[in-house]
């Protein structure tokens, strides 16, 4: 069982309970983000099931989120990090990662990976880094 993290800021929360997450609100924020685009709600509903889901909210509703696949040993992927566009410019995506990357789950993975085409500054502000050998990475991509 995954320890349950919260973190409050002012009037806003981040929290890993999966009891508060709104698919509804989550499939209408990914509907604006580009790598996104078509992501029905059933899809979102079966993956909340399988990762651990870093919710944003500002009371109940709930305006971010960011998404984690591990094996909680030595591997993890982010993805899915959006953050409404209203709640932007305050320091939240910076909040978010330093949140994640707090969980005590999260602790000692040899790799954590990401892909981003636009958010790299962020990112490298917490020791992400492009790929040391891209070449031998891989893919099987299915649009």
């Amino acid at each position: 069982m995954l320890e349950i993290l919260e973190a409050q800021r002012e009037n806003l929360l981040i929290s890993t309970d999966p009891a508060r997450l709104d698919i509804d609100a989550m499939a209408e924020l990914l509907t604006r983000a580009y790598w996104a685009k078509g992501r029905t709600r059933q899809v979102i509903a079966r993956y909340v099931q399988h990762s651990l889901v870093f919710g944003l909210y500002d009371g109940n509703k709930q305006v971010g989120l960011a998404r984690i696949i591990s094996d909680y040993t030595t591997f993890a992927w982010l993805c899915d990090v959006f953050i409404h566009e209203d709640y932007r410019g305050r320091g939240t995506g910076q909040w978010l990662m330093q949140t994640i990357l707090s969980h005590p789950d999260l602790q000692g993975l040899r790799r954590f990976v990401l892909v981003t085409s636009d958010a790299h500054g962020l990112y490298a502000k917490y020791g992400f880094t492009p790929l040391g050998n891209p070449e031998i990475w891989m893919e099987l991509f299915n649009g």
